[in-house]
C-alpha cells in the first residue's frame, strides 16, 4: 500500500522526520518535567509505582522479622500496626493499579497505531497527583503518624481519633487524592481506546491488551467512586462528628464495609485482568500463532468484570448477614470461577496449538499461573460460608490473598517487564539473570506463603504483632520469614538486571511478535511514524511490508507541517477517520494544578482551613487556565490534509469529539459515587425500625421547589445550546445568565429544607444523611455555575460560536447528569422522610 500522494523521496522523508522531532521533542534541563508526552508519563508512572512497591516490600520484611520468633520485641505494637497497614495500602493503591495504568499509558499509543492518546495533559496531571499523594501517605511512617488500623480502615477503630490518631486522616484524604489520578487515567484509557485506534482497527480487531484495559478502566469508574463516597462520610464523622458509623446515634459501621468492599472485591479483578492482558500478548508471541478463541476470551473478560461487582459480601460472611444474602453471594463467588477458567484454558489451548518457545517471560507467566490457580482453589474454599466462618481473619486468608494477588499480578508484571523491555529501551534483559530471579521468586514465594495456610488453620489471627511460643505457630512463621527473604532476593535480582549495562539491539522486534506496537522505534517520541491502516489482529504477521510502509510515511499523518502535535480520531465501532485532533504540548499547568489540589487534601488533613481555601482557589484557577488555553481552540482552517488523499476536520463537537466522551465517562463515575450515597440512605432506612428516630425531616416543599428550579435551569441550558447553534448569540447569552440565576436559586432551595426544619447533623444519622446528599447536589450545582460563567466568557471572547460550540455542548451534557442527580437527591430526601 502506498500513500495516495505517492512515495516520498528520501529528502522529503528526512524533512518530515525533522519537523516531527521538533514538534514532539521533550524540553531539556529542569523543564523536562513539564513534558506531557504519554510515553514519558507512562515511564514516570511505572518507575514511581515500582519504587513504591519496593518500599512496601521493605515494610513486609520488617513485619516478617517481627513474626519470625515468638514473643519478639523487634518492632513495637504501634509501629507494627503502621507497617502492615502501610504495606497493604501501598501494594493495593500505589502499586497494583498504578503499574497497569502506567503500562497502558505507555503502550496504548503504539499498540493502537495512534500518534498519541487524546488527553496527555490529563495523564500528566494524574501522574503528579499520584506522586504527591503517594509521597504524602508513605512519608507519614517516618513521622510516626502512618495509618495503623489496617488497609481497610474499619470503624469504630479508625473513626476514633484516640485510637487511630492522624494516620486515618492521612489514609482517607491521601488515598482520595490518589483516586483522582486513577480516575483520570481511566478516562484517558477509555477515550483513547474507543476513539484513537488506527483506521481499520475495528472493535473486533483490537489487541487483547486494549480489550482488557477497556474493561478494567470501566470497572474503575464503578468501583472507585463508592470508596470516595465512603471516604467522604468517614471524614465528615472524623472532622465534624457526623455519626454515619456511630451506632449510638443511628449510624452503622457495616455501611463502611459495604462501600469499601463494593470497591475492594472488584479491585482484585481490576488488578488481575490487566495481568491476564499481558499474558494475552505474551502467549501468542511465544506460541507463534494467534490466540485461540478471541471472542471467547473477550466475553470471559467482560463476564469476570461484571460478576466481580456481585461478590463484595464475600468479605462480610462473618458479620451476621441474613442467610439468603450469604447464599446468594456464596453462589456468585463460585460463579466467577467460570469466566476466569475460560481465560486460563484459552492460554493453554493457544500453547498446545502452537510451537511454544520457552523464554523468561513465559517462565514468569507459567509460574504466576500455577500460583494463581492455588489461590483460586483456596478462594473457592473461603467462598463456602461454613468454611469462611472458621478461616475468616486468620492467616489462611493472608495466604489466599497473596496467592491470588502475587500469582495473578506480580509474576505477570515481571513477565511483562522482560517481554516489553526491548520495546521500551531497545535492549534485552538477561535470560540467565531472569531464570535465577524467577526461581528465587517462585520458591521464595511458596516457602513464605504456603505455611500460612497451616498457621491460619491452627488459629493464628491476622494483624497480631507477637504470639506465645507454645501454641504451634513458631515454625510456620520462621519458615515464612525465610521464604520472604528468598523472594525479596529474587525481586532485587530483577532490579539489578534492569540497572546493569546492556548492548543495544539491532532489531525492533526481537520476539517476532505480531502486534502493532513492535513497529515503533523506542527512540522516537511519537507513537507511529505514519498512522497505518489495519486489517488484522496481528498486522505484523498478516500485512506484508507493514513496517517499511509505516517508516516510508505511506499512511496517515506523514508530516507535522502545522507545527502542532496531532493524532487521528476514528469512529467507535469501525475505526473510520473522523478528525485530526490537536493534543496539548508541554505545560506547567498540570504540575501547578496537581500541587494545588494536593495542597487542598493535605491541608484538610491537618485542619488548616485557610490554606485549604487558598489551595482550592489556586486549583480552580489552574484548571480554568488549562481549559481555556488547551482545549477547543478555533483552528486556522476548518480541515487539513492528513495524507491518503483525505482531508479531515480539526474541530468537532458532540459525540464525535473526545471531549464529549470524557465528560460523559467522568459523569458516569461521578454518578456512581452519588448512587453510593443514596445506597447509604436506604441502607439506614432498612436496618432501623425508625430511620428518623422521631426527628423532623426537610419537608416536601423546599425539596420540590429545588427540583422544579433545577428542571427550569436544565431547560434554559438546552435553549442556550439551541440558540447558540442557530447563531442567535445574544439569546444564548441571556439563556445562560438566566440558567445561572435559576441554578443559584435551586441550590438555595435545596439547602433551605434541612436548614429551616432545624436538622442537626451531629444529633443523628438521619439529618446527617439528608445534609450530605443535599450538599453533594449543591456542590455539583456550584461546579455547573462555574461552567456556565466559563461558557459566557468564551462567548464574549469569540471562542464559542455557532460553528465552534464544544464548550456549551459539553456543559449541557453535564447538565443532564446534574438534573438527574437533583431529581433523585431531593426526591429521596423530600418524598421519603420515613417519619413514623
Amino acid at each position: 500500500m502506498t500513500n495516495a500522494l505517492g512515495d516520498f523521496s528520501p529528502e522529503e522523508r528526512a524533512a518530515q522526520e525533522e519537523r516531527l522531532r521538533k514538534v514532539w521533542k521533550t524540553p531539556g534541563g529542569w523543564r523536562y518535567w513539564t513534558s506531557v508526552n504519554n510515553s514519558e508519563i507512562g515511564m514516570w508512572y511505572g518507575v514511581t509505582a515500582f519504587t513504591f512497591m519496593l518500599f512496601a516490600g521493605v515494610l513486609a520484611l520488617l513485619v516478617r522479622l517481627q513474626l519470625s520468633v515468638p514473643n519478639n520485641d523487634f518492632l513495637s505494637a504501634d509501629f507494627f500496626n503502621q507497617a502492615f497497614t502501610l504495606h497493604g495500602t501501598v501494594m493495593m493503591f500505589l502499586f497494583a493499579v498504578p503499574i497497569f495504568e502506567a503500562i497502558a499509558i505507555y503502550l496504548l499509543p503504539s499498540m493502537l497505531g495512534a500518534r498519541e492518546l487524546p488527553f496527555p495533559r490529563l495523564s500528566a496531571f494524574g501522574f503528579w497527583s499520584f506522586l504527591i499523594g503517594g509521597v504524602f501517605v508513605c512519608g507519614s511512617i517516618f513521622f510516626n503518624s502512618a495509618p495503623n488500623a489496617g488497609w481497610f480502615m474499619y470503624p469504630p477503630l479508625a473513626t476514633k481519633e484516640e485510637y487511630s490518631g492522624i494516620g486515618a486522616d492521612i489514609w482517607l484524604l491521601g488515598l482520595s487524592f490518589i483516586e483522582v489520578a486513577s480516575i483520570a487515567a481511566a478516562v484517558e484509557i477509555i477515550v483513547g481506546i474507543m476513539k484513537c485506534r488506527a483506521p481499520g482497527m475495528r472493535i473486533n480487531l483490537m489487541p487483547m491488551f486494549a480489550w482488557y484495559l477497556l474493561i478494567v478502566a470501566g470497572m474503575i469508574l464503578f468501583a472507585f467512586p463508592p470508596l470516595i463516597a465512603g471516604d467522604l462520610l468517614f471524614e465528615m464523622e472524623r472532622m465534624f462528628d457526623w455519626p454515619f458509623f456511630d451506632a449510638s446515634r443511628g449510624g452503622d459501621p457495616l455501611l463502611w464495609q459495604h462501600l469499601f468492599w463494593i470497591f475492594g472485591h472488584p479491585e482484585v479483578y481490576i488488578i488481575f485482568l490487566p495481568a491476564i492482558a499481558l499474558m494475552a500478548m505474551i502467549v501468542p508471541t511465544f506460541a507463534q500463532r494467534p490466540i485461540v478463541g478471541y471472542s471467547w476470551i473477550v466475553l470471559a473478560a467482560v463476564g469476570t468484570g461484571f460478576l466481580s461487582f456481585g461478590l463484595w459480601v464475600h468479605h462480610m460472611f462473618a458479620t451476621g448477614l441474613p442467610q439468603i444474602s450469604l447464599a446468594f453471594f456464596s453462589a456468585a463467588s463460585e460463579a466467577v470461577v467460570i469466566p476466569t477458567g475460560v481465560q486460563i484454558f484459552v492460554f493453554i489451548a493457544t500453547m498446545l496449538a502452537g510451537r511454544v518457545i520457552f523464554s523468561v517471560p513465559m517462565l514468569f507467566g507459567a509460574g504466576g499461573l500455577v500460583i494463581f490457580v492455588i489461590g483460586g482453589l483456596t478462594g473457592v474454599m473461603v467462598a463456602l460460608v461454613p468454611f469462611d466462618w472458621q478461616a475468616h481473619d486468620t492467616y489462611f486468608i493472608v495466604a489466599h490473598l497473596h496467592y491470588v494477588l502475587i500469582g495473578g499480578m506480580l509474576f505477570p508484571v515481571a513477565a511483562g517487564i522482560y517481554y516489553y523491555y526491548p520495546f521500551v529501551t531497545g535492549r534485552r534483559l538477561s535470560d540467565a539473570w531472569g531464570k535465577v530471579a524467577f526461581w528465587l521468586m517462585f520458591t521464595g514465594f511458596n516457602i513464605a506463603f504456603f505455611p500460612m495456610h497451616f498457621s491460619g488453620l491452627r488459629g493464628m489471627p491476622r494483624r497480631v504483632f507477637t504470639y506465645p511460643g507454645d501454641i504451634g505457630w513458631d515454625w510456620f512463621n520462621l519458615i515464612s520469614t525465610i521464604g520472604a527473604f528468598i523472594f525479596a532476593t529474587g525481586v532485587l535480582t530483577v532490579v539489578a538486571d534492569i540497572f546493569r549495562p546492556k548492548t543495544k539491539l539491532g532489531d525492533l522486534n526481537p520476539w517476532k511478535a505480531g502486534t502493532l506496537e513492535w513497529t515503533n522505534d523506542p527512540e522516537e517520541n511519537w507513537g507511529m511514524r505514519s498512522v497505518p491502516i489495519i486489517t488484522s489482529r496481528y498486522p505484523i504477521w498478516d500485512q506484508p511490508n507493514l513496517q517499511n510502509d509505516i517508516e516510508a510515511a505511506r499512511f496517515y499523518l506523514p508530516d507535522a507541517k502545522s507545527g502542532r502535535r496531532e493524532t487521528l480520531v476514528t469512529s467507535v465501532l469501525d475505526a473510520k477517520p473522523i478528525q485530526c485532533l490537536r493534543v496539548g504540548g508541554t505545560s506547567y499547568v498540570t504540575i501547578i494544578a496537581a500541587v494545588a489540589l494536593g495542597g487542598v487534601f493535605i491541608a484538610l488533613t491537618f485542619h488548616w482551613w485557610a490554606v485549604t481555601i487558598v489551595c482550592g482557589i489556586l486549583t480552580l484557577m489552574a484548571i480554568l487556565y488549562w481549559l481555556w488555553t488547551g482545549t477547543a481552540e478555533i483552528p486556522e482552517a476548518p480541515d487539513m490534509d492528513v495524507g491518503m488523499g483525505e482531508r479531515l476536520p480539526i474541530y468537532v463537537s458532540g459525540p464525535a469529539s473526545v471531549g464529549w466522551w470524557a465528560m460523559f465517562i467522568t459523569m458516569v463515575g461521578d454518578g456512581t459515587a452519588f448512587a453510593s450515597l443514596i445506597f447509604g440512605y436506604f441502607f439506614y432506612w432498612t436496618i432501623h425500625s425508625d430511620f428518623t428516630n422521631g426527628l423532623e425531616g426537610p419537608g416536601m416543599f423546599w425539596p420540590l421547589v429545588a427540583i422544579g428550579l433545577f428542571l427550569v435551569s436544565w431547560v434554559l441550558m438546552l435553549a442556550a445550546r439551541s440558540l447558540n447553534r442557530a447563531d442567535r448569540i445574544g439569546g444564548a447569552r441571556a439563556a445562560i445568565v438566566a440558567a445561572f440565576v435559576v441554578t443559584v436559586a435551586a441550590s438555595v432551595a435545596g439547602l433551605l429544607g434541612p436548614y429551616v426544619h432545624g436538622m442537626q447533623p451531629t444529633a443523628h444519622v438521619y439529618p446527617a444523611t439528608v445534609w450530605i446528599i443535599a450538599i453533594w447536589t449543591v456542590v455539583h450545582a456550584g461546579v455547573g455555575c462555574i461552567m456556565q460563567l466559563y461558557c459566557l466568557a468564551r462567548s464574549f471572547a469569540g471562542i464559542m460560536t455557532a460553528r465552534y460550540d464544544q464548550d456549551i455542548t459539553n456543559v449541557t451534557l453535564y447538565w443532564h447528569f446534574l438534573t438527574i442527580t437533583a431529581l433523585v437527591a431531593f426526591g429521596v430526601i423530600g418524598l421519603f422522610p420515613v417519619v413514623r
